[in-house]
């Protein structure tokens, strides 16, 4: 396909990606997307899921995974469920949905959830980095009071500058994992809340976690510069909880954008594995899948083109190579 060809194609998708590849690739007046935006909340993906959402707020029962799961109940099935409350208000909230468009007082009735670990308030976090980067940002967007959670971060981070989910069992060296949920949950949660108090403070951890992944190449081990690992350097959609080169760069995109900031050089690598994860029909395909229970599929199967890949990948490409940053071509032994 041409590239004309490729934006036809992302244009005919559901509300959910299309005001974003009108906002970013398209570059409609903010009339046209907004419109298609307001959308989400009735058509497709976005109207799909609302209706999902119980009379107590939640989503399957669950605050993290279904209620079968804390009864002891849930099938035997590979992977993590993907049908809880948690799960379905990230997709909702990265969708663009409006908070508006949830059942009434939708955060006062999950003040009274709690989470599957020690039956913790679910407003209050738990202890998990992950869990609690996904509730700051769906507590900023839904208007909540998270002002535990993000007192939590700074507090929370390690020696090396990021952070690891296994803290609670020790843990003292950081996750890419980890670290690529706060960063994105720490940028969200600014980028709703503004100025209000600490976030001078919230700011500093972030940028301390994306030195983190910036000393790293965001690919790299630090001590050696080996790849890190392959999961690095595999793409899918849903991100899910789950790190690779195309997420993280896709962060840095947004952090600079909000920050004032030009490209950082140290992505250069990471962004010429994206660039070469590109098929000969200028798509990008699912290399694989996330395994656990969802609602519906939103995204190709694994070989398969994937359109919200493709957006992703093309917005960071033009970011970056409308920045005027240094390229980098990749070895042929390169990680792929």
């Amino acid at each position: 396909m041409t590239d004309d060809e490729v934006l036809a194609w992302l244009l005919d998708s559901d509300p959910a990606l299309r005001w974003q590849v009108q906002r970013d690739l398209a570059h409609e007046p903010p009339a046209v997307w907004e419109a298609t935006r307001a959308g989400t909340a009735t058509e497709g993906f976005g109207a799909r899921l609302l209706a999902l959402q119980g009379d107590d707020g939640q989503w399957a029962g669950g605050a993290y995974f279904p209620r079968e799961v804390r009864e002891g109940t849930f099938p035997d099935e590979p992977g993590q469920p993907y049908t809880a409350t948690t799960w379905s208000l990230n997709q909702l909230r990265e969708w663009g949905v409006p908070a508006s468009a949830l059942r009434p007082r939708t955060a006062e009735l999950l003040a009274a959830v709690r989470w599957e670990y020690e039956d913790l308030p679910y407003w209050g976090g738990e202890v998990d980095v992950c869990i609690n980067a996904f509730t700051l940002a769906n507590g900023a967007w839904l208007g909540a009071d998270v002002s535990a959670i993000a007192a939590w971060f700074p507090s929370h981070q390690l020696d090396d500058g990021g952070w690891n989910c296994e803290w609670v069992n020790g843990s003292t060296r950081s996750s890419f994992h980890s670290t690529i949920n706060a960063v994105i949950g720490l940028l969200d949660h600014e980028q709703r809340t503004g100025g209000t108090r600490g976030t001078g403070v919230l700011r500093a951890a972030r940028h301390r976690g994306e030195e983190y992944l910036l000393q790293r190449h965001l690919l790299q081990r630090l001590s050696t510069g080996e790849s890190h690992a392959p999961w690095a350097t595999h793409f899918a959609y849903p991100y899910r909880w789950v790190y690779s080169a195309l997420r993280a760069a896709d962060h840095f995109r947004s952090a600079a954008l909000h920050d004032g900031l030009t490209p950082d050089p140290r992505l250069a690598k990471a962004v010429a594995l994206v660039r070469e994860a590109r098929d000969d029909d200028g798509t990008w395909h699912q290399e694989l899948r996330h395994e656990g229970r969802v609602w519906f599929d939103v995204d190709g199967g694994v070989g398969e083109p994937s359109r919200w890949m493709t957006f992703h990948a093309l917005r960071l490409l033009r970011w970056w190579d409308g920045s005027g940053a240094t390229s980098v071509r990749l070895r042929d032994d390169a990680p792929r």
